[in-house]
C-alpha cells in the first residue's frame, strides 16, 4: 500500500520538482496542493496523508498550517524546505501537536547532473526515530544524500555559507556602483564574479536579503567577517590568505594550515610590537 505525502506549494519551482521526484518513487502516492486553499480539496489530500510537505516561504507557514491543521491526522510529520530552520520549527511546534521534521534541500530546482544532492534533515522534539527515517527515505529515494542536525547548527552554517556570500557580494558591488571611473578598469575577473552574482543580486535579492534577516546567526558572522576586514586593512594579507587556503587543502594539509596561520598570527603580532617600540 502507497503512503500519501502531500506537497504544499505544488505550483512552485522547488514544490513542482519535488512532486515530480516523489512521483517515480515506489510505495509513494504525492498529491500537490497550491493556493487558493479550498477545503474540499485540502481535506482530500491530507486524508491518511503520512507526510505534509510545505514547500512555501516561511513568512507563509503559520497562515498555511492554520488552514492545513483540520485536515491533518494526528500522526501526520508536518515539514518544511525552508533555508532558515530556526524560526520555522519553532513556528511548526507551536502550531502543530504531530510530529514536525524540518527538511533544507541543499540545491535549487534544476540541479546539475554531477551535483550531490545533499538534504539537511533537522528532527522536531516530537518526531520519532520512524518519523524521522521515513523523511529520510523519501529523499534518499531520488538520489539525495542527507544528514542530521540541529536547528541551531543549520543556521549558524547557512549564515557563513549562504548569508555572508549574499551580504558580502551586495557590499562589493554597491561599493562599486555609480563609478564610471571605474569602467575601462574592468577586468576578466570582475565580469566572472558579476555573471555568478547577478540571479542572486538581480532575480533573488528579496528572497536572500529575508532569509539574511531572520537567520539569528546573520548579525554574529557579519561582526566576524568584518573582524577579518580589519586584519586586511591593518596589512595582515598573509594571515587571511593562509585561513583561505583551507578550501584548496587535502588531508594532513587541512590541519597544518591552522598551525601556520597561528605562526603567522604571532610572527605579525611581534613585528607590531616592534614598530611600536621604535
Amino acid at each position: 500500500m502507497s503512503e500519501r505525502i502531500v506537497i504544499v506549494g505544488c505550483r512552485g519551482r522547488m514544490g513542482s520538482m519535488l512532486m515530480e521526484r516523489f512521483r517515480h518513487e515506489s510505495g509513494i502516492s504525492p498529491a500537490g496542493i497550491d493556493i487558493p486553499f479550498e477545503n474540499g480539496t485540502v481535506a482530500e489530500a491530507c486524508r491518511g496523508a503520512r507526510m505534509v510537505l510545505l514547500c512555501i516561504p516561511a513568512t507563509a507557514i503559520a497562515d498555511t498550517i492554520d488552514i492545513l491543521r483540520p485536515f491533518m491526522s494526528p500522526d501526520t510529520i508536518l515539514a518544511d524546505i525552508t533555508s532558515v530552520k530556526e524560526l520555522p520549527m519553532q513556528h511548526m511546534e507551536s502550531l502543530w501537536d504531530g510530529p514536525v521534521v524540518g527538511t533544507h534541500p541543499l540545491f535549487g530546482p534544476v540541479p546539475a547532473q554531477d551535483l550531490e544532492l545533499r538534504v539537511t534533515i533537522v528532527p522536531g522534539m516530537r518526531a520519532s526515530e520512524d518519523d524521522i527515517l521515513f523523511v529520510e527515505g523519501l529523499f534518499q529515494g531520488f538520489g539525495c544524500v542527507t544528514f542530521r542536525a540541529t536547528a541551531e547548527e543549520h543556521d549558524i552554517a547557512e549564515a557563513k555559507i549562504q548569508g555572508m556570500n549574499f551580504i558580502t557580494s551586495a557590499v562589493y558591488f554597491a561599493m562599486t556602483a555609480e563609478d564610471p571611473a571605474l569602467l575601462p578598469y574592468i577586468t576578466p575577473s570582475f565580469l566572472r564574479r558579476m555573471n555568478s552574482t547577478e540571479k542572486q543580486l538581480m532575480e533573488d535579492g528579496e528572497l536572500f536579503t529575508w532569509l539574511f534577516e531572520a537567520n539569528p546567526h546573520s548579525q554574529a558572522m557579519t561582526r566576524q567577517y568584518r573582524n577579518l576586514l580589519s586584519l586586511a586593512a591593518a596589512g595582515d594579507i598573509d594571515l587571511i590568505l593562509h585561513k583561505a587556503r583551507w578550501w584548496w587543502m587535502e588531508g594532513e594539509d587541512r590541519k597544518t594550515i591552522h598551525e601556520e596561520a597561528r605562526k603567522v598570527a604571532l610572527q605579525s603580532a611581534r613585528m607590531g610590537l616592534k614598530k611600536g617600540q621604535q
